[in-house]
């Protein structure tokens, strides 16, 4: 399923169409195709590195995906196009966040140049207490920082006065 991100409205955001695909190859996967094309040239782009774990990759271009858990907590996926990743575990509404382990990061790729970004990974999440045997409802979002260092928030809903990403009603793709 491919979805269009919007930026934050009111904001000033660089041109640029940011898509993702989303899919779930395997009950307990979730594959993530991030695409952004435009004025390329404007966003900053962290440079590559060895696919590895790291923290707080929101505070620069980053791609985001946000995984509700039947029990009210969900699961939050951040991928660099740097190819640094994070995944955490929140027990409620931004309340009692864990970066988890047991996540497997396989198939990743990245790509930059011109005129395109884009971040492709499949994630195994087997041991995250999601359902396998019902759908996945899944919130996606972006932030871009441009090269002067404005941010701009973009997602598939903006359901508050302010930039949330965590916000509940943010979950609004359903993935079979």
């Amino acid at each position: 399923m491919t979805v269009t991100l919007a930026p934050f409205p009111g904001s000033t955001a660089p041109d640029l169409t940011i898509s993702v695909m989303a899919s779930r190859p395997r009950p307990s996967s979730l594959k993530l195709d991030y695409e952004v094309g435009g004025d390329v040239a404007a966003v900053k782009v962290p440079g590559f590195v060895k696919r590895a774990r790291a923290d707080e990759l929101w505070r620069t271009t980053c791609f985001e995906a946000f995984v509700a858990r039947p029990d009210g907590g969900y699961v939050e996926i951040n991928l660099s196009p740097s190819g640094f990743w994070a995944v955490y575990g929140f027990d409620g509404y931004r309340e009692g966040m864990t970066p988890l382990d047991g996540v497997e990061v396989r198939d990743s790729e990245r790509a930059h140049d011109a005129t395109w970004i884009a971040r492709t990974v499949t994630l195994d999440l087997d041991r995250l207490g999601l359902p396998i045997d019902q759908p996945w409802r899944i919130a996606l979002s972006t932030v871009i920082e441009t090269a002067d260092g404005a941010i701009s928030y973009w997602a598939l809903a903006h359901p508050s006065d302010k930039p949330d990403f965590h916000h509940p009603d943010s979950f609004v793709l359903e993935l079979p």
